[in-house]
Order: C-alpha cells, then structure tokens, then sequence
C-alpha cells in the first residue's frame, strides 16, 4: 500500500517560523531604519537603494536575470520559482518529491562619509534586515515565492551654520544654524509564481523556457523637516521647523523569462530578463510649519503652529526598471568533478520620470552593468571542497545626481558554506549558509560628499523535501 505524506506538524512549524521570523526581522528593520547613517544622498528620490538581490546573487556582483538555485530564492525573476521541484510520478503531472525553501538575510554595514569643503568625515555602523522568502513547488516545473524585503532607506542629519542676509537690501541679519533630518524608506511586500511554458531533451539534458510573475504591495514614508535657529547674543529668537511627512502605497508587479539551452552536453546557456512598467502610488501628505524648543528628556516640542496642512492626496510615480542578462554554465560530467558559471546583467531605470506630487527630484536615468560568477571545486572529504565560491564587479552612474553625476563602483565576493545535516529523522533537510562581503565607493573628488560603504551579508537557507512518497505494509 502507497501513501504520500503532503505536509507533517514539523512542516507546518517550518511556516509557523517563517511568519514569526517575518514579523520580527520587519519590526527590527523598522527601528533599524533610525540608526544614523548621515548620508545626505538619501535626501533624494525615494532615499538610498538597498541591495535588491539575495546573498547568493550578491557575491556574484548582482548576476540575476538568468540564475536559478535549487539552495535560494532568486525573487528579482519570479521565472526562476519554477525551478523548486526535483522530481515528479511518472505519466502524471504530480510532485512526488519537490523542495520547500527558507530565505533569510541580514546586513551588517559600516559607511564612511568623506566631506571635501570644509573638510570633515563620518563613519556610521548598523545591522540592518535584508529580506524573508519563502518558496515551494505547486505541480511540476511550477512554483510560488512569498515575502518581505525593504528597497531604500532614508537617513541623515546635518548641521549647516551661516550667515542670513535680506533679500532686497542685501544687508545681513543674524546667524543661523540649520538642521536638516530626515528618515524613513520603502518596503515590498510580494508574491510571485513562475512555470515552464515549454520544455525538450537537447543533449541529455532539458531545454526550457520559464514565465513568471511577481505582486505584492510596495509602500513607506519619507518624513523631511529642517530646524533653523538663529543666534543671536542680545536677542532670543524661537526655533522654526519645516517639516513635510509622506506616506506612499500601492499594488505592485514585474514580470520575467528565462530560457535554459543545453548547448553541449556539458555546457548550459541562460538568457533572462525581468522588469516592471512606470506605476503610481497613492500618497498623503502633512505639512506643518512651526516654532518649537528643544527639551533634553522630551525632545522637541511645539510652541506654535504658524502652519498646518494635513491629508493632502496626491501621486508618487516609480520609474520603469528593466534588467537582462545571460550566463554561460559549465557542467560536472560526474560527481567527482567541478563546475563554474560566469555572467552578465544589464539593469535601466528610467527615473527621469520619477515625480512627487507632479514635482521633480535631482534623479535621472541610470544604469548599471554587473559581472560575476561562481566556481565550485570537486567534491571531497575536505568541508572547503564542497563550498563554492563566488565573484563580481558592478558600476554605472547612481540614479541620484545633486550638481555632478555620482558615479558608483563595487566589488563583491561570496561564499556557499553548506551545514551537514546530522539529525536521521530528517534526512532530507539540507541548510547552507551564505556569506557576501562587498565594497561600494559612491562618487569622487567631483562630489562634494564621497561615500565609501563596506558591507557583510549573511544569508541562511533551510531547504526541505516535501509530499514525499512513503511505503509501509
């Protein structure tokens, strides 16, 4: 007599630790988010991009359009979820084994601002959440992803000290000392599904093309306020803020392909790409401008509200990005030998239509080209031939440009550290650990504020076989 286990209460534990593991990374994000990175770049826009890609990605400089991992969640090309399952019953279009996954990361960063006139410095560290995913097989070449990852953060404070003149007569006035805060971000929260719409043998493997689509919900706040105080020795002046609070939301989409091409029986050719179309977020806006002092338990508090306008509805529009990309796959020709792969992405953004309130930003287009790749040793006895090893360089132009351009340069390398399974009641769980150390110089000696951004990930990825097929008398 056959029967096949569908899910089990320690699967069902799996999911209940995704959610909770989701809500407290979420919430750690949402506090993490107020630690000072002081990067005046994060004024603009919807404030600095995080890194978009998992760890795996990441290592390899951001390669992604064209990669899939049966150990990772690639959920920048939803076409890639179709590759979870393993096996399937034959004569049937059923699982009877397919591969459940956990993604999870975290980022731990030290920034290093570089002012040249007048010269001065800041560094900045933060731990700070990068993404959830969970992904799972739904019939075969077919499957889901679901999760929650932040896409900017906006954090600075500066003081500014100068000298205030009159406007018609040139005369001065007093001295002043401004502060300009800001904080928030943007977060995604999505779904996505990805099947084979056409699949052959070609050289003893399979030739495929994938579809697949991601939506979600994609929302976050930008809160802009600036404190100027005159100083004054013989009169006392109230401190006066201009504040604008913005919160954003709405359905959000990409869609993406990829084409698998056996082109020998040891190497394999992968062509990808994945974008999304220029889409507008409903917005609300308060605006307030007032007099205020500075309590050192409360904080600021208002004295008087010169002007106060709430609930203001209006529109952000978000660019239309679009990346492509290939990767040229070598293949072991048995277990005891090697593989590697190398590849190219191409990512565009139109943010020349980026608008807030029917207003422009200092954005402009921007691209970026990103190289990498991975090489995995032939297996042994030894744990560190069994660990793959990855590679990459990025640059273009930062969306961003305040004066000059801001050009943006990167380097990464990566680790795959597979953790042997030593529990016999689960044999078929395998986790892997993914560490990716990166390097990002952002502008030059052309900008008045250069930034130098060192950047270690860890990302760790539980992967389960589910509906397996069980026998018993």
């Amino acid at each position: 007599m056959q029967l096949v286990k569908l899910i089990t209460p320690k699967r069902i534990k799996t999911l209940h630790c995704f959610f909770l593991t989701v809500l407290f990374l979420s919430l750690a994000f949402e506090n993490s988010v107020l630690a000072q990175d002081n990067s005046p770049y994060s004024r603009f826009g919807i404030g600095d991009l995080v890194p978009a890609t998992n760890m795996t990605n990441r290592g390899m400089g951001g390669l992604s359009a064209a990669y899939s991992d049966l150990l990772s969640i690639n959920f920048n090309n939803p076409a890639s979820y179709f590759n979870f399952q393993t096996q399937s019953r034959p004569n049937t279009s059923k699982i009877s084994s397919g591969r459940i996954i956990f993604d999870v990361g975290m980022n731990f960063e030290q920034r290093k601002l570089d002012q040249k006139t007048p010269s001065s410095k800041f560094t900045a560290n933060n731990a700070l959440f990068s993404y959830a995913y969970l992904g799972m097989p739904l019939r075969k070449n077919w499957g889901m992803a679901f999760g929650l990852r932040p896409v900017s953060r906006i954090s600075y404070k500066i003081f500014r000290n100068e000298r205030l003149y009159d406007p018609n007569t040139g005369l001065p006035i007093d001295s002043a000392t401004t502060r300009f805060e800001g904080d928030g971000g943007s977060y995604l929260a999505n779904l996505g599904t990805g099947f084979t719409v056409f699949k052959k043998a070609k050289n003893g493997l399979e030739e495929n093309l994938s579809i697949g689509i991601n939506t979600g919900y994609y929302f976050g706040k930008k809160d802009y306020a600036s404190k100027r105080t005159l100083v004054n020795d013989t009169v006392e002046y109230f401190q006066a803020n201009y504040q604008t609070k913005t919160s954003f939301g709405n359905l959000w989409y990409n869609v993406g392909f990829q084409y698998r091409n056996p082109i020998t029986k040891r190497y394999l050719l992968s062509i990808g790409a994945y974008g999304t179309l220029g889409q507008d977020m409903n917005a609300r806006q308060d605006k307030v401008r007032e007099t205020f002092y500075y309590d050192q338990t409360l904080g600021d508090l208002r004295l008087d509200s010169v002007s106060e306008v709430k609930d203001v509805k209006g529109k952000i529009t978000m660019p239309a990005t679009y990346t492509g990309g290939i990767v040229l796959q070598k293949l072991p020709a048995s277990s005891k030998e090697g593989s590697w792969l190398i590849g190219v992405d191409l990512n565009v953004q139109n943010w020349d239509n980026f608008r807030v309130y029917g207003a422009k930003d200092s954005v402009h287009n921007n691209w970026q080209l990103r190289i990498g790749g991975q090489v995995s040793p032939a297996p042994g006895k030894g744990y560190f031939s069994n660990v793959a090893y990855r590679a990459g360089v990025f640059f273009g132009p930062d969306y961003i440009s305040v004066g000059n351009k801001l050009p943006v340069f990167g380097i990464s390398t990566g680790m795959y550290l597979p953790i042997k399974n030593q529990n016999r009641l689960t044999p078929y769980q395998a986790s892997v650990i993914n560490l990716g150390f990166e390097y990002i110089r952002r502008g030059n000696n052309n900008n008045l504020v250069r930034e130098n951004l060192f950047r270690l990930s860890l990302g760790f990825s539980l992967s389960d076989f589910w509906f397996i097929k069980r026998r018993y008398d």
